[in-house]
């Protein structure tokens, strides 16, 4: 554990070579602009006018593949006080982050490590911590998350059944708007639930280095709680571009799984992560997974073979998982591996 950057980069002045991404790939410039086009979607809209709620869904998975919920039922008291607990997790001692996330001896249940989980073998470091834990069921996995900082399983367990509840609302939406049978993507396809707390202390030299660097999510769609520090950037017209901090709001990101599974309605939205020399900073992920074994493939309604032909072919999602994994979420590599007409 000594190697989190948490651990050491309070006193460094400038970065390791291992941190420094090559000049096409480093952010560069430290002022991007802010994109306040990005849709926010009131979800308490949706008891009166429920047609243009999941119109302004669609239409936002269509043309960003990322919008913002606000008004989404989470209460705020509780949206606060995990991310309060998140960041004094964060700002623990390295020890004790390391005892807390030591408790399952498959380590499945909680794991936490720096950069990813290929930091052994790459070349190339994201200035970043990790925190990662499923959610579902609960008593299977909340024995083996931190019991510090105090509440820790309390509010983070109460906080994942809300949010869950809140990915399988926009899930019920979408499948309105794509057209599929209700229940579509309940089961297999949504039964792996994971909680990524990502932690980028101040960081010396921004410019040189990412948080996380440009990539589509591996999931059905993913629940992000930004909190107020920007950092999270999209892919738009060619250029990067901020996503606005909302207080409260929640990011929903459209993954992979999604795009596929919509045979190319839906897009999964490129987006990194950069850092800054001033403040730290702490986001919490729902990701909505796939069980390992679930056969990920166009559904059969939007794919035919003469008018729409699927554009992606079948997978297992525990091949698609190890390949993008070991490919560090490459986006060029990851479209190759399932696109129909390359494999």
């Amino acid at each position: 554990m000594e190697g989190l950057v948490s651990n050491w980069s309070s006193t460094a002045r400038t970065l390791p070579k291992s941190y420094i991404f090559p000049p096409e790939k480093r952010p560069g410039q430290l002022n991007f602009p802010l994109d306040k086009t990005i849709p926010v979607i009131d979800l308490s809209n949706y008891d009166h006018d429920p047609t243009s709620t999941i119109e302004q869904i669609l239409k936002a998975g269509q043309e960003y593949g990322i919008f913002q919920v606000i008004n989404h039922g989470v209460s705020k008291e509780l949206v606060d006080e995990t991310m309060k607990v998140f960041e004094e997790f964060h700002a623990m001692p390295a020890k004790d982050k390391a005892r807390e996330c030591s408790k399952d001896p498959n380590k499945i249940s909680c794991r936490l490590y720096t950069s990813s989980e290929n930091f052994p073998t790459e070349e190339l470091h994201y200035w970043r911590d990790a925190l990662v834990h499923p959610c579902h069921p609960l008593d299977e996995h909340m024995q083996f998350w931190p019991q510090n900082p105090i509440r820790y399983r309390e509010i983070v367990g109460k906080y994942t059944v809300e949010v869950r509840k809140l990915a399988n609302k926009i899930l019920e939406l979408i499948i309105q708007g794509l057209g599929l049978s209700p229940g579509y993507f309940s089961g297999e396809l949504s039964e792996n639930p994971v909680v990524l707390v990502n932690h980028y202390p101040p960081c010396p030299e921004p410019s040189l280095t990412l948080g996380l660097a440009k990539h589509s999510d591996p999931s059905l769609i993913t629940i992000l709680l930004q909190g107020n520090v920007p950092g999270l950037q999209v892919s738009k017209d060619g250029q990067w571009v901020v996503v606005e901090p909302l207080p409260h709001a929640f990011i929903v990101n459209i993954g992979y799984i999604l795009q596929v599974i919509s045979n190319g309605k839906l897009k999964g939205v490129e987006h990194r992560v950069v850092t800054n020399s001033s403040v730290p900073r702490t986001t919490a992920s729902l990701f909505i997974y796939p069980s390992n074994d679930s056969l990920i493939k166009p559904a059969a309604t939007l794919a035919d073979a003469s008018n729409n032909p699927p554009l992606y072919r079948a997978f297992q999602y525990k091949d698609f998982r190890s390949y993008y994994v070991s490919n560090r979420a490459d986006a060029k590599k990851v479209h190759e591996f399932v696109d129909r007409y390359n494999s």
